[in-house]
């Protein structure tokens, strides 16, 4: 046994208890610290590297401990990257991205080329990786960002998509020179990189959802699921280097193959985003720190000059790169700075094409000094630069990035968009309790995070089993929730007469929606529809959704949405359609809705304002109902919205949807929506719809209250 004596303690340290403990105090007190005197945190994990490095006061080194952790923090930032971005407005802005990748990559590459060959005096091959350096850069204050709630902002997307664009296209500059300092650029290289990199690509965003969809049907348990993550994203980042690139790209593909998999409210998403930032993610800023030399700049007034031209390059190329952006596309200045802010940190792909620039010898002087291909000028300039360019994405980030979220919160306080949310889980089946919570967590609005209420009707003559069944469900609904920063209120009833006690809650608890589940084997039985529109249905004014589970929600890659006639016109349509949408937003599944012309207009006008990805198909009748749900494939759902009997858009037909469903997609999830069909004023704010022609008001509210 080796005991540790602290009279016997020798820097730097090596005892693994001490080393952990140490890191750990750096990471829980500089945010506590610093976020007093408004320093980014980022910045101090960084700075306190710096100090506790080889280069400072030597108390840790940099070994394989601290870079392995680390490492797993930088394919952990792009990792999210890729997971966050939401992939309708991506795709709805691919071509912003690429615009701002162009810019991002050309601007600074063309300062960085100028400044070394014709101030520097560098080779062609030289001046060329040197520029590269600077067209690369790390979302290092995305977690900040994402922290404060605007991941989804334009500025955020086009970044994030811009930042994929550059690196790759940084990173195959690296390899070329690379490729042509050692005399190995021909037809073949060329084949084999392009070939490479096209198979990586399907591997990872082909064959990775197929996994991925494949695991999370098979597998339940929580604990399995994110080593699973954890396996995607280092073997993205494997497939990636053999492909020729750096590892980020990997993890940034692994993020976009899993983005429909991981839902952005669930309890996955939660410990994903939980263990990056509290371990991994400030584990490689430390690291990053380790490598500051404060030293090496006092040593040489040639060093100065390096890092002094590539400062001006690299921010300043990002600078002009993002107010190009703005103007380009009519941001905001708080966006153009955003974008200035999140693309500015150089760091990652920098630091790998430096390094990799330095241990290439291209010959040796008659001294027999070695000459890199890039030298120690550039490598410690490299230092001085992610030092700066993280402090300068820090502090712009951070202050752009409130500036925007404070206008958010400013409109949607000054548009009344807020109302009441009180969602409530009908809990009976244990087999169900995981699966209802996730849809509870799925339709609700992003800043309820303590109205949703579990229920479970215990019989009146007490029966200990009964009660104790209620409990057990109950615990398992409140720990599901609790999983994704949700409360779930539990709530036991003794009643003889079960709608009757649910009843009695929805006017206790001011309720807004009830979700019951069915018994996933028996599907819609005749006693539950007659219990249905007996019972249930009475309540006029909550929205009452049936839904039926054969496989998790994240794992339903598209839905059917059938919306009949004449549902515009019902009180609660709007209500209804905003749990609809807020599907399609938080599991990111492609929504078909299949309704008459006139309600698809609103649709449309609605998702201008609020985006999803969505298919709009005209309907001439509900008997089309049937042929969509007979041809439903593989892990594809259906919604229908629903009507009750006096309705404006009720037909008699729909007394037979539960014997269609039964017969066509009992092995499949479908969710039944009946919008309530009065106001009440004590828990929703009452809007008028009467000129169904103007809806921009109702896109707004949408968009507002999705954030």
């Amino acid at each position: 046994m080796i005991l540790l004596s602290i009279h016997n303690l020798e820097l730097p340290i090596e005892d693994p208890v001490l080393k952990f403990l140490l890191v750990l105090i750096i990471i829980l007190a500089a945010p506590l610290l610093l976020n007093k005197i408004k320093v980014p945190h980022l910045l101090g994990l960084i700075i306190a590297g710096a100090v506790i490095g080889p280069n400072g006061f030597n108390v840790l080194a940099r070994d394989s401990s601290i870079v392995v952790t680390g490492t797993t923090g930088l394919l952990y930032i792009m990792f999210l990257a890729g997971l966050e971005i939401d992939m309708g407005d991506f795709k709805k802005n691919k071509w912003k991205s690429l615009t701002f990748g162009i810019y991002t990559f050309v601007v600074p590459f063309v300062l960085g080329y100028l400044g070394a060959y014709y101030i520097l005096d560098f080779s062609i091959l030289t001046s060329v990786l040197f520029a590269s350096l600077f067209s690369s850069h790390t979302l290092i204050a995305y977690p900040l960002v994402s922290k404060m709630g605007i991941a989804k902002n334009l500025a955020v997307n086009i970044t994030v998509g811009g930042t994929m664009i550059t690196d790759v296209l940084a990173l195959l500059v690296l390899a070329i020179i690379v490729g042509m300092s050692q005399g190995d650029v021909g037809t073949e290289f060329w084949v084999r990189l392009s070939l490479s990199f096209i198979i990586f690509g399907l591997i990872v965003l082909v064959v990775f959802p197929i996994i991925g969809r494949w695991f999370f049907k098979k597998v339940e348990d929580k604990i399995s699921q994110y080593i699973f993550v954890l396996v995607m994203i280092y073997l993205a980042a494997l497939l990636a280097e053999l492909a020729g690139v750096e590892a980020i790209i990997g993890a940034f593909f692994a993020g976009l193959a899993l983005n429909r998999l991981i839902p952005h409210t669930s309890s996955l998403m939660n410990r994903v985003e939980f263990v990056g930032n509290a371990i991994f993610i400030p584990f490689f800023l430390i690291s990053v720190g380790m490598l500051i030399d404060f030293k090496v700049f006092f040593k040489s007034w040639e060093t100065l000059e390096v890092a002094g031209i590539m400062l001006v390059a690299s921010i300043g190329g990002k600078y002009i790169s993002a107010i190009a952006t703005q103007k380009t596309f009519r941001l905001s200045k708080e966006e153009g700075k955003l974008i200035f802010g999140l693309s500015s940190a150089s760091a990652a792909a920098t630091l790998a094409s430096v390094m990799v620039g330095y241990n290439i010898i291209l010959s040796e002087t008659e001294t027999g000094e070695p000459i890199r291909l890039l030298n120690e000028h550039v490598l410690n300039g490299s230092i001085l630069l992610i030092l700066i360019s993280c402090t300068i994405s820090s502090f712009i980030s951070m202050s752009n990035a409130q500036q925007i979220a404070d206008k958010d919160n400013e409109e949607t306080v000054s548009g009344n968009s807020h109302e009441q949310e009180n969602i409530l889980l009908a809990l009976n089946y244990e087999a169900t309790v995981d699966r209802m919570v996730n849809l509870g967590i799925l339709i609700k609005a992003h800043s309820n995070t303590e109205h949703l209420f579990g229920l479970n009707i215990i019989n009146e003559d007490k029966n200990e089993s009964s009660i104790k069944n209620a409990e057990k469900l109950l615990h398992h609904a409140t720990t599901a929730a609790a999983a994704a920063d949700v409360k779930l209120q539990s709530l036991k009833r003794y009643d003889n007469d079960v709608i009757n006690g649910i009843k009695n809650v929805i006017k206790e608890q001011n309720i807004t929606d009830l979700i019951i589940g069915l018994d996933e084997d028996k599907g819609f039985t005749p006693s539950f529809a007659y219990n249905l529109y007996n019972g249930y249905l009475q309540n006029d004014n909550v929205n009452t959704l049936i839904y039926h589970t054969a496989q998790p929600l994240s794992t339903i890659k598209k839905y059917a949405v059938m919306i009949p006639e004449n549902a515009q016109k019902e009180a609660g349509f709007f209500h209804a359609l905003l749990r609809v949408w807020n599907i399609a937003r938080n599991s990111g599944a492609t929504m078909t809705f299949y309704a008459p012309e006139r309600i698809l207009e609103i649709l449309k006008r609605i998702s201008k304002k609020a985006t999803i990805e969505a298919e709009f198909i005209a309907t001439k009748s509900w008997k089309d109902g049937e042929i969509i749900a007979s041809q439903l494939k593989q892990d594809e759902a259906i919604i229908i919205m629903m009507a009750k009997r006096g309705m404006k858009s009720y037909i008699p037909q729909m007394r037979l949807i539960p014997e269609l469903l039964n017969k066509y997609v009992n092995d499949k999830n479908y969710l039944l929506v009946f919008p309530f069909s009065e106001f009440d004023n004590s828990n929703l704010e009452k809007r008028s719809v009467g000129n169904h022609d103007d809806f921009m008001e109702i896109g707004n509210v949408i968009k507002k209250i999705f954030g």
